[in-house]
C-alpha cells in the first residue's frame, strides 16, 4: 500500500507539472544551468588537480637558471612558459657526476613544430622519465632516437599531424605557431612515436641534443647567417656538443641526499642556479589556487540555492490556481504533510530533471574542450563523473530541496486554514 501510494503521489506530482509547463519548463532550465556550473568547477578542480599530479613522478629534484619556483615547473614539466635563462653544459656535467645523482635528464627548450614544442634531451629521458603511478614511457611506433637527425613524436603531434615514420619534419626558431624561421637545411626524420601518456609528453617533438646544436649552427640571435656548409652525413662527427640546456631533472641515490643536493645547487658557485622539488611546488601550486577554487564553489553554490529560491516562488506563484485543488485533496483527508510531500515531489522532479540535463550538457562539453586542453596544457578530463564530493553535492541537493518546500507548504497551511 505505502509503494502505492508513494506512486499516485508521484504520478499527481507529475500531472500537477505537465499542467504548468511554460513555468516548469524555466524552472528546470534554471535549475540544469546552475548545476551544471556547480558539477563542471568540481569536475574541473579535480580532473585539474589529477592531471598536474600524474604529469611527472620519481623526479626528485629539477635544476634551473635562478628564477621562481613555479616558473620553472611550469616550463620544464608542462611546457608553459618561457624560460628566462638556460644553464651552461658544465654546470650540467657537474650535477652529473655529483656523488649523489643516480641519472639525470637533461631537456632543451626553444623550437617549435606547428605550435607543438620541441624538446632536446637524451636516452634518459626515455630510460628514466616517469608519470602517473610509477608508469615509464614506451615506443608506439618505430625506436628512440639515435641518430642526430632522428625526431620521435608525442602521440598528440603524431594524430594530429598525420605522420608516420619515415617523414621529414622541419623545425620553426622560436615557439610561435606560425612561424617563418624554419630550420629548413637540416630537417629531422621522423624514427619513432610514443605511446599515449595524457600528460604534456604526448605534446612535444623529442630530438638529441646534438640535433639541436646540428641546426642551430649557423644561427645566432634568432638569424640565420647562412646555409650550412657541412653535409648531413657528416654532422654525425662535427663537434655537435651542447653549450647549454634550460633544465635537469635529478633522480638521487637516497631520498635523504635530496635536501643536501637541493642546497648544493642552490649555493653554486659558477652561476646562478635553483633546484625545487616537484612535489611541493605543485602543493604551492595549488594553495595558491585554493582561494580561486573556493570563490568558484561559492558562486556556484549560490547560483543553484538561486535556482532552488525560484522552484520555491514558482510554486508560491501558482497557489492562487491551485487553492482550490489543495482544497479538494484536503476534503478528501489529505493533511497538510501530503500537501508538503507533494510539493517536494514537484520541486524533486524539477531538480532530477534539471541535473539530468546538467549532466548530459557536462559531458558534451567535455567531449568538446577536451582536444583543446589537450593540444594546450596536454590535459585531457575524464567522462566519469562519479566522485565521493559529487555525491556528497547531490545529497546536498535533495536535502536543499526538502528544505525549501517548506516556504510554500507552509503558506498552503495558513492558507487552507483560513478558509
Amino acid at each position: 500500500m505505502k509503494i502505492r501510494g508513494h506512486f499516485l503521489l508521484l504520478k499527481t506530482a507529475w500531472r500537477s507539472l505537465l499542467y504548468r509547463k511554460s513555468a516548469v519548463v524555466m524552472a528546470i532550465l534554471s535549475v540544469a544551468m546552475s548545476v551544471y556550473v556547480l558539477l563542471g568547477v568540481e569536475h574541473i578542480r579535480k580532473e585539474a588537480r589529477s592531471n598536474f599530479t600524474n604529469t611527472i613522478s620519481g623526479v626528485d629534484l629539477i635544476a634551473g637558471p635562478r628564477t621562481g619556483q613555479i616558473n620553472l615547473l611550469l616550463y620544464s614539466v608542462f611546457r608553459m612558459g618561457t624560460p628566462t635563462n638556460n644553464i651552461s653544459w658544465q654546470s650540467f656535467q657537474a650535477m652529473v657526476e655529483h656523488p649523489n645523482v643516480n641519472w639525470a635528464i637533461p631537456i632543451s627548450l626553444g623550437d617549435s613544430h606547428k605550435g607543438f614544442r620541441v624538446v632536446g634531451t637524451n636516452q634518459s629521458f626515455f630510460k628514466h622519465f616517469r608519470y602517473g603511478s610509477g608508469y615509464s614511457l614506451a615506443i608506439e611506433e618505430g625506436v628512440e632516437f639515435t641518430g642526430v637527425m632522428d625526431v620521435v613524436l608525442g602521440a598528440k603531434v603524431a594524430r594530429e599531424l598525420a605522420y608516420a615514420l619515415g617523414d621529414k619534419v622541419i623545425l620553426a626558431h622560436g615557439i610561435a605557431k606560425n612561424s617563418f624561421a624554419l630550420h629548413k637545411d637540416r630537417p629531422f626524420n621522423v624514427v619513432g612515436v610514443l605511446k599515449s601518456t595524457g600528460t604534456p609528453v604526448d605534446n612535444a617533438l623529442y630530438v638529441s641534443l646534438e640535433g639541436i646544436e646540428a641546426i642551430h649552427k649557423n644561427w645566432q640571435g634568432g638569424v640565420q647567417l647562412g646555409k650550412s656548409q657541412s653535409p648531413l652525413a657528416q654532422q654525425d662527427t662535427a663537434d655537435l656538443t651542447p653549450k647549454s640546456v634550460t633544465a635537469a631533472m635529478l633522480g638521487l641515490n637516497s631520498k635523504l641526499a635530496t635536501f643536501k643536493v637541493q642546497r648544493w645547487i642552490n649555493n653554486y658557485n659558477k652561476e646562478p642556479l635553483i633546484a625545487i622539488l616537484p612535489g611541493v611546488v605543485l602543493v604551492e601550486l595549488w594553495q595558491m589556487m585554493g582561494k580561486i577554487e573556493k570563490i568558484l564553489m561559492l558562486v556556484s553554490s549560490l547560483i543553484f540555492v538561486s535556482a532552488l529560491f525560484g522552484i520555491a516562488a514558482m510554486l508560491l506563484s501558482s497557489m492562487r490556481e491551485r487553492k482550490r485543488e489543495l482544497l479538494i485533496l484536503r476534503s478528501l483527508g489529505a493533511s497538510p504533510l501530503m500537501n508538503y510531500w507533494l510539493l517536494s515531489c514537484e520541486a524533486l522532479l524539477i531538480t532530477l530533471l534539471g541535473s539530468l540535463i546538467a549532466v548530459v550538457f557536462l559531458l558534451s562539453s567535455i567531449l568538446i574542450v577536451n582536444n583543446l586542453f589537450s593540444t594546450a596544457l596536454g590535459m585531457s578530463f575524464s567522462f566519469n563523473l562519479w566522485s565521493v564530493s559529487n555525491g556528497i553535492i547531490f545529497l546536498m541537493m535533495i536535502v536543499s530541496v526538502f528544505l525549501i518546500c517548506l516556504i510554500p507548504a507552509v503558506k498552503i497551511y495558513r492558507e487552507i486554514k483560513r478558509t
